[in-house]
C-alpha cells in the first residue's frame, strides 16, 4: 500500500510545475530579462546548431504579475494569452539557464539563447552552453527535470547573464 501511495504522489507531481524558488530576474526588475515569452511561439525556431532569432522585448506599460516576478509583452493580444496559459508561455526552471540546472546549478537565463521543445520554452545562458545543451537536448531536459526540485530556492537575480546588454522594456 505505501509504494502505491509514493507511485501515486510521485505522478501527480509529474504533471504540476516545479518551483525551485523565484523566477530570475535582472537588473531590468522584470522577468526574461523584460522580453515576450508569447512572442518566442511566433519566431521561426532554427535548426540544432543555428543561432536562434533575437527575443522581442515587452513594453513596460503591457505586464502582469505571474510566480513573484513582472512580465512584459509587446501586444495588449499577447498578454491575453499569457493570461489564459502562464504555463505554457512560462520559461521552464523559473527563466534559468535549462543546461546550468542540468548540471544541478541555477544561473540566468539568456532570451535570446531560446529554444521551445516539445511546446515548452528552454533558455540557456551563453552561445557554448547551447552548444552543449544541443548535444543532448532531450538527455538534458530529462536531466534537469531530475534536479529541478532539489535545487535549492535561492535568489540567482545578482547573477549576470555574459555577453548580453539587458534593457528595461519601452514604454508604449
Amino acid at each position: 500500500m505505501k509504494r502505491f501511495v509514493l507511485a501515486a504522489a510521485a505522478a501527480m507531481t509529474l504533471g504540476m510545475p516545479a518551483f525551485a524558488g523565484p523566477q530570475y530576474v535582472d537588473g531590468t526588475g522584470y522577468a526574461v530579462s523584460g522580453y515576450d515569452v508569447v512572442a518566442y511561439r511566433s519566431l521561426e525556431q532554427a535548426p540544432v546548431g543555428y543561432e536562434q532569432p533575437a527575443g522581442i522585448p515587452g513594453r513596460a506599460d503591457i505586464t502582469t504579475e505571474y510566480n513573484g516576478s513582472t512580465f512584459a509583452f509587446a501586444s495588449e493580444e499577447n498578454l491575453a494569452k499569457f493570461l489564459e496559459n502562464p504555463e505554457y508561455y512560462a520559461p521552464q526552471y523559473d527563466g534559468h539557464c535549462a543546461y546550468g540546472v542540468s548540471r544541478g546549478g541555477k544561473v540566468p537565463g539568456n532570451p535570446n539563447l531560446w529554444r521551445i521543445v516539445d511546446d515548452k520554452l528552454y533558455l540557456n545562458i551563453t552561445k557554448n552552453v547551447v552548444g552543449f545543451w544541443e548535444e543532448d537536448i532531450p538527455g538534458n531536459i530529462n536531466t534537469a527535470n531530475g534536479n529541478w526540485p532539489g535545487i535549492e530556492p535561492k535568489d540567482a537575480s545578482k547573477n549576470v547573464i555574459p555577453n548580453f546588454t539587458s534593457s528595461a522594456p519601452e514604454q508604449g
